[in-house]
């Protein structure tokens, strides 16, 4: 007699449960509901937060020190008692502080915690070199000193940023009050310049559900910062970014 098919599938083991920890800047609104419902395509996967203050970017010396690696340490610490498999730095800071920042970072978590870590910019790089992606389109909220830190940065690193735009904002909170829409005519003015990729920099947009929309109608890939988060702590912790399904092919990259 044949099985029912409903006991076909109580005979398949369940996928193993992957914690995703993420840091998240104190006065962000828009990357825990993108997060949650990036990881809800994928099977097994949950997202679980931690936040730490941050409500300015900027130069000044009281903006910069909201990134302090104490402050970051500290909220990667209580992530560590929900024995998350992977803790992501889910912000951008690194493109205008140097990318060294997080990498020193990257080790301080994993030495503080004895879990492995990523963050959105080394994440970000790294899909650039798997696909030598060497023209950059940048669409930011910030404001134009930061912005052009930011450019330095990726030019010192060998990559052109072709086209930029950015909306002279330094509130954090506010960056989510730029609306999807707007973001989507930043991003066309960008690809004017023929960027082989976009970059929506900043984890407080609400830009990572364009992927798809941008790469049928343009045909560039969208790397959205929330987006190469995700993908990077997958990636760490051993899951296939590509059980992803909808939001843009960076997660079928390897």
């Amino acid at each position: 007699m044949k099985a029912e098919p409903e006991l076909e599938l109580m005979k398949k083991p369940a996928p193993k449960p992957i914690r995703l920890g993420v840091l998240t800047p104190s006065s962000n609104t828009a990357l825990e509901p993108l997060t949650c419902a990036i990881v809800a395509t994928a099977p097994g996967l949950s997202a679980h937060f931690s936040r730490f203050k941050v409500t300015e970017i900027a130069l000044s010396p009281g903006a910069l020190g909201q990134f302090d690696d104490g402050n970051i340490l500290a909220a990667a610490e209580l992530l560590a008692d929900a024995k998350v498999d992977v803790i992501g730095w889910s912000g951008t800071a690194a493109g205008w502080l140097g990318f060294d920042k997080d990498e020193l970072l990257v080790q301080r978590i994993q030495e503080r915690t004895g879990i492995v870590a990523t963050t959105a910019v080394l994440a970000l790089n790294e899909l650039m070199a798997l696909r030598q992606i060497r023209k950059l389109g940048i669409v930011s909220p910030y404001t134009a000193d930061v912005q052009q830190r930011i450019v330095a940065n990726y030019q010192q690193a060998g990559i052109e940023v072709v086209a930029h735009t950015h909306e002279g904002i330094s509130v954090n909170h506010d960056f989510a009050g730029v609306s999807p829409e707007l973001l989507w005519l930043r991003m066309d003015e960008v690809r004017r310049a023929a960027p082989e990729a976009i970059v929506t920099y900043c984890t407080n947009l609400r830009a990572a559900h364009l992927a798809e929309r941008a790469e049928q109608t343009w045909g560039i890939p969208l790397l959205d910062t929330v987006s190469t988060t995700v993908w990077g702590m997958m990636r760490a912790a051993g899951a296939d970014p590509a059980d992803v399904q909808g939001w843009g092919s960076l997660y079928e990259w390897a």
